[in-house]
């Protein structure tokens, strides 16, 4: 062979490696792509991207569901049956929270008029007088339904109407996999979300200041009015004040759920959302799950 037929097909070996190497770049990166939901592309920006540096292999986690996502990229860090329709539990209460939010003053007094036994609550009694702020601390710190169903109860319309503003929500946020039939994330037919909804809608929750606030919580005392009545709250959120960078968001339980956490963790200027579902311990899952992101990812 001449040196110049060695000449040309080295360069034509040299074509088909390159244009090889290009379609299994691109191959991989749309193939990477398109294994994640069109909701969540629908969300990218031109913000960097984080990058996995494999360091890590993933934790082992009892969760069944789970979605973590960069805040600024909209970057999918992990997913898995993310787009599963699940009973959601008090998670429910981050939209209940926004639509009392979008309608109440938080000065308004609210009269208690009756009682309530179902799940976590905080023990309202009839004659009580709490603030629509009182009752929002009830909700997102202590994860209250009497305080869901009193807020639920007071809105024009009554519950009937506060629940149907609250599909008229998440609709209007663009989430299409979520629906409610109460207030308070009890167990019921027709009344369900997906890890990855309740992603998007902590992530436009979060963009209230009144919530973000409250839901970063750990403990408050509230006083009713009646015979010096307080009730003290503690944060359902056990990783608040003990795991770095945890602003918020919302826990859950049921027996149909199991427990439930939203998560969003700011460390170094980087805000990562995480959703843990149908878990038998959420509290250590997330954290094996933080710990996880924080040390496999790194941001250009």
């Amino acid at each position: 062979m001449t040196s110049r037929k060695a000449k040309r097909l080295t360069l034509v070996i040299f074509k088909i490696t390159g244009l090889l190497l290009l379609v299994l770049v691109f191959g991989s990166y749309f193939l990477y792509r398109s294994g994640y939901p069109s909701q969540v592309l629908s969300l990218q920006s031109t913000a960097s991207i984080p990058i996995s540096k494999n360091a890590f292999s993933f934790p082992l986690v009892s969760a069944k569901y789970i979605f973590i996502l960069d805040r600024t990229s909209k970057t999918v860090l992990y997913q898995k049956e993310a787009t599963k329709k699940i009973y959601p539990a008090s998670t429910t209460k981050m939209v209940s929270a926004i639509v009392a939010l979008e309608h109440f003053p938080l000065t308004q007094i609210i009269q208690i008029s009756k009682t309530y036994s179902e799940g976590q609550i905080l023990g309202l009694l009839p004659g009580q007088r709490l603030s629509v702020q009182q009752l929002l601390y009830g909700l997102l710190v202590q994860s209250a339904n009497d305080s869901a169903e009193v807020l639920a109860e007071n809105y024009p319309g009554g519950r009937t109407a506060f629940v149907s503003v609250m599909n008229d929500k998440v609709k209007e946020w663009g989430v299409t996999d979520t629906h409610f039939v109460n207030p308070s994330g009890l167990d019921e037919n027709n009344h369900y979300s997906t890890a990855l909804d309740l992603v998007k809608i902590a992530d436009l929750a979060m963009k209230y200041a009144d919530f973000a606030k409250i839901v970063a919580t750990e403990t408050a005392v509230l006083d009713s009015g009646a015979n010096n009545h307080l009730l003290v709250l503690k944060n359902v959120n056990e990783l608040l004040g003990k795991v770095p960078g945890v602003m918020g968001v919302k826990t859950g339980f049921t027996t149909g759920a199991g427990q439930s956490l939203i998560s969003l963790v700011g460390r170094n200027g980087h805000e990562v959302l995480f959703a843990v579902l149908g878990s038998t311990d959420r509290f250590d899952d997330t954290r094996k799950l933080i710990d996880w992101v924080f040390t496999n990812f790194e941001w250009p």
